[in-house]
């Protein structure tokens, strides 16, 4: 293996990258938001089948943006999600990341009605002031907020849905990849909180840049 010992400040080693990114896919049809999704995922993950898999309503990035400048919060299903979200940069529009599913009642509410955590945290995290739901974990998550959403309507500005894993990740995925409201979401098993957040991050980049 041969390191590449050219000096890079530790201030350039993103922009270096992204560069790397962009070189190595080439040529490609995506729009510049979209792009720009794509490569702070690809950033995040180190994969590349993220260009291919990757899918966006087509107000997906301009509703994400929506949110974000108008205050929104973000409701997202796991700790680990929140954690990798640019507090400081949504804290520009006094939006807040809100995650509930470690919070007492939830785990109550999901004990009495028989569901899963991050179901019962959808229903309680769910209110007038959350724009964006972001699902990198919990494939259940991500069927109850379409739920939520179909049955009983709501203001969300946009579904990041990315879960990981074998059972129903991809099932649910390719069920929002259906929809009419706006959603970012990924084809197959792959996907994951570092994901999540990336496409978060990228929107929140884009809100401070435009």
């Amino acid at each position: 293996m041969t390191v590449d010992t050219k000096t890079i400040l530790p201030g350039e080693i993103e922009a270096e990258s992204l560069r790397i990114i962009e070189n190595e896919l080439g040529p490609h049809d995506m729009n510049r938001r979209v792009f720009k999704v794509v490569q702070r995922v690809i950033h995040a993950t180190g994969d590349f089948t993220f260009a291919d898999t990757l899918r966006f309503h087509p107000d997906a990035v301009a509703r994400g943006i929506e949110a974000i400048k108008s205050g929104k919060n973000i409701l997202v299903d796991v700790r680990m999600a929140a954690a990798g979200i640019n507090r400081c940069l949504l804290s520009r529009w006094r939006g807040k990341v809100c995650c509930r599913i470690a919070d007492h009642d939830v785990a109550v509410r999901a004990q009495a009605r028989g569901t899963t955590r991050a179901e019962a945290a959808m229903d309680a995290g769910l209110d007038e002031n959350v724009g964006i739901v972001v699902i990198g974990n919990a494939p259940t998550a991500l069927l109850r907020v379409m739920e939520i959403v179909e049955k009983r309507g709501s203001c969300l500005n946009l579904i990041v849905g990315v879960p990981v894993g074998f059972v129903n990740a991809a099932e649910s995925k390719a069920l929002l990849a259906e929809k009419e409201y706006p959603f970012i979401t990924n084809l197959g098993r792959k996907g994951g909180s570092s994901a999540a957040a990336a496409i978060v991050n990228a929107l929140l980049r884009m809100a401070a840049e435009e």
